[in-house]
Order: C-alpha cells, then sequence, then structure tokens
C-alpha cells in the first residue's frame, strides 16, 4: 500500500478488521466496517460467537484464584499459574481462534487486523492478563492466539497491538459508533452490565482511559458493598442472577436450562412474586447508589461511600483535574440496559431505581443547591440524564476501531 492511499484512511480491499469482546463466558467477535476516511465506524455483517464450555476440555466447575492472592501476586511480580488455569485457558484460546476463523472464512478475506477486548488487568506489556476475576490467569493471551492462526496459515497485517479493556472498548464504541451514546456530549458515564460490569468515561469530549484516572475514580468491580459482595454482583446480568438463584434455591445453571434470565425475573417480580422483587430493589438500590457515587465523585472528589474489595487499594484522591464537572448523561448498556429499558416506568425496578437516585441527589450534603437543580430540577430527576445504550456490540465495536486507528497511526496515515 503506498503512502498516498494509506492518506485515505482505507484498508486494503484484502484485509478484514475484526473486534474480539472476550468474556469469562464466551468470544464474542464481529467484522468492522471503516466510514467517513476513519472518522466514523459500524458493525459489518460477519458475526461469529463461540462458548468457552463448548470447548472440549472446558472445566464446569472452574473457580478463579481467589482476587486477593490474584492481586498480591501481581503486584509482587510473581505469578503462579495453577494447572487449572493453564488447562482452562487452552479453551478460551481455542475459542477466540475460531471465533476469528469463523469471521476469516465468512469473508473471504486472507488477511487479518485485529483488535481483542478482556477484561482483567493486563500484563505490562498489555499482551496477556495478570488478574482475572471471573477466569483464568493467562500471561500470553495474545500471543497464543498469534501462533494459533499462523499455524492456519492466516497472515495477520500487524501483531496485536495489546488487550484492550472491554470498559475502554466500551467507550471507544459509544464514541465512534454513528449510533453511540458518547457523541455529541462533553461529559457522560457508561455502565455496561452483562456477565461482568464495564464503566466508561468521556470528559471534556474526551473519551478517558480509566487506568489514566485510577487515582481518583474507582471502577465498578473493585467497590464492594456492605454484605462483602463486589458492586458488580448487583449490576451484572450474571450475578443479578446469581442473586435472584440464591433467593429460590437453583444454581445458574438450573436458571439457564429454564431459561430464567433477567427478562423472565422481572416478569415474576411484576407477577408479585417476592425473590424476584426483592432482586430487582437490590439492583435498583446499588444502580442508584452507584450513580450518585459518580455524581459525587466526579464534582467533589471519593466520598466513601463503598468499602473496596482490595483492602489494600490506596483511598482515591479528593482532588483531581475534572472536580466540579457535571455529567451531561448517565448511559446503561449491555444486558443490564435492555432490562432496564424494558422496566421504564414500572413499579418494580425503575420508579425504585429513579426514586432513591432522585432522594440521593435531593438530600445530598456534598452537591450544593445549584447542582441538585441540575440533576433534578423542580424535584423530579432530569429525564434527559439516564439514556439507555442501543449498541449492544459496543465492546467488540471499540476493539475494532482501536486497532485500526493504532494502525493507522503507526503508518502515519
Amino acid at each position: 500500500m503506498t503512502s498516498a492511499n494509506l492518506k485515505h484512511n482505507v484498508l486494503e480491499d484484502d484485509i478484514l478488521l475484526i473486534g474480539i469482546d472476550g468474556g469469562a463466558t464466551k468470544v464474542n467477535g464481529w467484522s468492522v466496517n471503516v466510514k467517513k476516511r476513519g472518522a466514523a465506524f459500524e458493525l459489518g455483517k460477519i458475526n461469529a460467537v463461540k462458548s468457552y464450555r463448548n470447548i472440549p476440555g472446558y472445566i464446569g466447575n472452574f473457580q478463579p484464584v481467589d482476587l486477593n492472592r490474584q492481586l498480591s501476586e501481581w503486584q509482587a511480580g510473581q505469578i503462579a499459574l495453577t494447572e487449572k488455569e493453564i488447562v482452562q485457558s487452552n479453551c478460551y484460546i481455542e475459542a477466540a481462534t475460531a471465533c476469528i476463523r469463523e469471521i476469516i472464512r465468512l469473508s473471504h478475506k486472507k488477511r487479518l487486523l485485529i483488535g481483542i477486548g478482556m477484561p482483567g488487568i493486563k500484563t505490562q506489556e498489555e499482551r496477556g492478563i495478570a488478574v482475572f476475576k471471573n477466569g483464568p490467569r493467562m500471561l500470553d493471551y495474545a500471543r497464543r492466539i498469534e501462533q494459533e492462526l499462523e499455524n492456519f496459515r492466516i497472515e495477520l497485517v500487524k501483531p496485536i497491538s495489546r488487550l484492550g479493556s472491554d470498559a475502554d472498548y466500551c467507550g471507544i464504541g459509544e464514541e465512534y459508533a454513528g449510533n453511540g451514546s458518547f457523541r455529541n456530549v462533553q461529559n457522560a458515564y457508561y455502565l455496561g452490565g452483562g456477565t461482568g460490569v464495564a464503566d466508561a468515561l468521556k470528559l471534556k469530549g474526551k473519551v478517558i482511559a480509566l487506568d489514566a484516572v485510577k487515582h481518583w475514580f474507582v471502577k465498578t468491580w473493585e467497590m464492594q458493598c456492605p454484605a462483602g459482595f463486589s458492586v458488580e454482583r448487583y449490576l451484572s446480568a450474571s450475578g443479578i442472577q446469581a442473586i435472584y438463584g440464591e433467593l429460590i434455591g437453583k444454581s445458574q445453571d438450573e436458571l439457564q436450562q429454564a431459561g430464567i434470565y433477567l427478562p423472565q425475573i422481572r416478569e415474576r417480580a411484576l407477577s408479585d412474586e417476592k425473590p424476584a422483587i426483592e432482586t430487582l430493589q437490590k439492583v435498583a438500590h446499588f444502580l442508584a447508589l452507584l450513580l450518585y457515587e459518580r455524581l459525587t465523585t466526579l464534582y467533589a472528589g471519593w466520598q466513601g461511600l463503598f468499602d473496596f474489595v482490595n483492602p489494600g487499594r490506596p483511598i482515591p484522591a479528593q482532588e483531581h483535574a475534572y472536580r466540579g464537572l457535571l455529567f451531561d448523561r448517565l448511559i446503561i448498556g449491555q444486558r443490564l440496559g435492555d432490562l432496564l429499558e424494558e422496566a421504564q416506568g414500572d413499579a418494580v425496578l425503575w420508579k425504585p431505581f429513579a426514586g432513591e437516585l432522585t432522594r440521593l441527589i435531593l438530600t445530598s450534603r456534598v452537591l450544593d443547591q445549584a447542582v441538585r437543580d441540575y440533576y433534578c430540577p423542580q424535584g423530579n430527576l432530569n429525564p434527559t440524564l439516564i439514556k439507555i445504550s442501543k449498541l449492544r456490540e459496543a465492546p467488540a465495536l471499540g476493539a475494532g476501531i482501536d486497532a485500526y486507528l493504532t494502525w493507522r497511526e503507526e503508518n502515519h496515515a
């Protein structure tokens, strides 16, 4: 490709751009189309999903290494993988490779540019996973995928630059997609709830890498509720299902086999089933409290509303470069967003959530009157503040966009 062609900010016709959203239960891959000379992007028509549990050798009852132990080993630079982690990681690698191969097969293209988002704390070179709350640690994840693809004679335009944060990729997807919820706002917060939770920030018109603001911004999975669980448990689709299962004495596997997911739990709550009502009351409470924490932390710094999953985490700073700003928009995405959209106006989730958030804002000693009026004009929650994201595939899209922008920058396009 000539430098003149590179300046058009498009990929060669035989190069396929793929975004991979890797999670704790499956790999979700999409082709990604570049539009408007790299100023906008959209999902392509090719999608492949591979579940880890369908890969031979998968450990169905796999238990991740205790999170505090993982954090200690990571901080000490002495990560000792267990035999089960090594076995389980093989399934993760095989699923990712199979997902990529299927997309390539359907596209009929032979050269690949790929971006991958994965949860967890990455290794120093950002190509492996050093801490994984819901899965096995994989210190050489990117290298192993590259090797597998090479074995199948799949050509990478360039090596995988990094394993991005699925949370950061949600933000990038919401910013660059034509229907993204970060577009046309200066300050916004995104919370996506799927198997886990993903946070993303846009401040002063720019998407912010969360690791760059970790001295004052705490990720949702890091925060602990009074019962000793991460806030993630109450706001992720998997966690909500687990809470409901415990209340009715059913495992998540049993619930899934019976087809009982978030929509069905809400339907049962609407039918006055007490365990379902109790489950959604917890969701409403912690969603309101988390969003209130975001508002107050942005405006006045960390207020200590939650403890930390890792007791050794440094106390966040109250002073930060964005202090005093107000959010234009609070975005709820993925399966939690779907649930909230279905629940708008109902008495089992939406009204308890909106009422609790309104109460927290109006009675706040941290927010002054002008700020309270901004978020709750005339004592009612601003109807434009909460937005449900329509971009279910934001992490995969963001991963592809990041790979493209990195490639373009390296080629001085």
